[in-house]
């Protein structure tokens, strides 16, 4: 038996969509992301809510001018600020597949500090980290991140944040549960 609650809204039936429910649905799983799952599927509800959010997790997961492992820093950062260990699973994949250090992504986990090598992850974890945390970074944060990633790249992390702030928020909320129901398995090092 799992530990983890029963999720509070299950995505719609698919034998029940209505025209606007399956236009989104076959958007979304026709496009980069395969499928609809997660919350995804529970934005199905309101079809307008998810056709707008989709296209904006487009840009922030493929469009933006951050490099896709300093995208998926920043977003298991915000899985794990929240706690949203779907989010989790789903990206510490990824993250390990674009070439982030397994160790930066166990510490991350640990919701500790991790070593960085590169300044561009450390500037897009403390930007993450703060942000998330107290809702702002201070001028020093700030001018360090502007320095280190442009004022571009700055500007598409925090939209990359703000959308998996909005999709953090729609796991905990409808409490949809890790895969397999299971937190996020210790990491090894390959």
């Amino acid at each position: 038996m799992s530990d983890w609650p029963h999720q509070r809204l299950p995505a719609p039936d698919p034998k029940t969509y209505n025209a606007c429910q399956q236009e989104i649905h076959d958007a979304i799983a026709n496009g980069p992301r395969g499928g609809v799952r997660g919350p995804l599927a529970v934005w199905l509800h309101r079809p307008e809510l998810a056709a707008r959010a989709q296209e904006l997790g487009r840009y922030c997961r493929y469009d933006t001018v951050l490099d896709p492992k300093l995208s998926e820093l920043a977003i298991l950062v915000a899985g794990r600020v929240f706690g949203s260990e779907y989010e989790w699973q789903i990206h510490k994949g990824f993250a390990l597949k674009v070439g982030l250090s397994a160790k930066i992504i166990e510490a991350i986990r640990l919701n500790e500090q991790p070593t960085f090598s590169d300044p561009a992850e450390e500037a897009v974890h403390d930007v993450a980290r703060a942000a998330l945390e107290t809702r702002t970074v201070n001028d020093a944060l700030y001018a360090r991140a502007v320095g280190i990633l442009g004022e571009a790249a700055l500007v598409d992390l925090v939209g990359v944040l703000g959308y998996y702030t909005l999709i953090s928020l729609t796991i905990n909320v409808f409490q949809i549960p890790p895969l397999g129901n299971n937190p996020a398995p210790e990491l090894q090092d390959d």
